[in-house]
């Protein structure tokens, strides 16, 4: 077993312990997906748990012997973010456990983020963006701060980018961690790292014009990107379903 934890917050030690055991029987569910997340009312505070998926045997040789795990880099990352001035739940610690020497099951435990949704749950498609133009000119004044911040994310995408409006304006902060990069974005990294955020042709060329004028960039040079990588995206995404669905995989 491996445990480390945020040294304000030591008297929450054997909370942390207890997870492998009282995990999957406590708490209130609110994701169920390939990882599991749960809240815990602990100390008064409301504590945000996600349960890594046990990793494929050959994962858990890498995680053991070559890689850090994912929820020890959601937690040091955690740090590094909150050290760049970039808003994300502040961690509480991570735990790993193991079984024949080898990596079992991991968790990271963060301080719950009240929040008004994610963007996933504001922006569609196939919907109008009347009415969204405060958010999305935010959001990509957001994003072009995390850039020149040298910071990327790279599970940048709707479900993990959550916010609110605080004092009349929007904060956002990112989730879903263990996969970041610190170092410069250049201008086709920083338009391709928006590939995967929702929304129609409006809603990519205002964002992408916002984004330029924050990094000085060219603005039709970065609509003509974020079109071309969305798009691209897209059609990546729509071959891996018609090749599952060829092969008969769910």
């Amino acid at each position: 077993m491996r445990l480390e934890i945020n040294p304000e917050y030591n008297y929450l030690e054997n909370f942390v312990l207890s997870l492998p055991n009282r995990f999957e029987k406590d708490g209130t569910c609110i994701y169920d997906g390939r990882n599991k997340i749960k809240v815990f009312e602990e100390s008064g505070l409301s504590l945000n748990v996600k349960s890594y998926k046990i990793p494929i045997f050959f994962n858990r040789i890498a995680y053991t012997f070559f890689r850090k795990s994912k929820a020890y880099r959601a937690f040091s990352y955690a740090f590094e973010l909150q050290r760049r001035g970039v808003e994300t739940p502040t961690p509480i610690a991570y735990l790993e456990t193991r079984k024949g020497g080898l990596l079992h099951r991991s968790y990271f435990v963060s301080l719950q983020f009240e929040t008004e949704g994610n963007l996933r749950e504001f922006l569609d498609e196939d919907t109008t963006n009347e009415g969204k133009e405060e958010l999305m000119d935010a959001f990509a004044e957001f994003t072009a701060e995390l850039h020149e911040k040298e910071v990327l994310h790279i599970d940048y995408s709707p479900g993990n980018i959550l916010y609110k409006r605080v004092d009349g304006h929007y904060l956002f902060s990112l989730i879903d961690i263990n996969r970041m990069a610190f170092r410069p974005v250049s201008l086709k990294e920083g338009c391709y790292n928006f590939r995967r955020i929702c929304g129609n042709d409006n809603f990519f060329t205002r964002v992408a014009t916002r984004y330029a004028q924050k990094r000085g960039f060219n603005e039709k040079e970065c609509v003509r990107l974020f079109l071309r990588y969305k798009y691209e995206d897209r059609e990546q995404r729509s071959r891996k379903k018609r090749f599952k669905k060829f092969f008969g995989k769910n």
